[in-house]
């Protein structure tokens, strides 16, 4: 199972999308585990994740978020537009080829 952890200011503007793709995974019927985290947090799951999201607002945090991950994972910033409309099954797709 895909372990996947996304980042923004406080951890709770990615809660819907969480949600969306939670719903997506299910639709598509792929074993996901998905949290979100403030930044300031995310270094408590760092190790445990199979990718990092960040999301548009904390992509200035992407350099120490990639520190933190010591090349072990990938560490991404959402797509804007993909943020924005909470297309959950979209960034799933691309989250997942990413950790293929």
């Amino acid at each position: 199972m895909k372990k996947i952890l996304l980042v923004c200011s406080a951890g709770m503007s990615t809660s819907l999308l969480v949600n969306k793709m939670k719903s997506a995974a299910q639709d598509m019927n792929v074993e996901v585990e998905i949290e979100a985290l403030p930044v300031s947090e995310c270094s408590t799951k760092i190790n445990e994740v199979d990718i990092v999201l960040l999301g548009p607002q904390v992509r200035f945090q992407k350099p120490v978020v990639e520190k933190l991950a010591c090349g072990r994972i990938p560490v991404d910033v959402i797509d804007m537009r993909l943020y924005g409309i909470m297309d959950g099954k979209s960034i799933l797709i691309s989250t997942l080829e990413k950790i293929k």
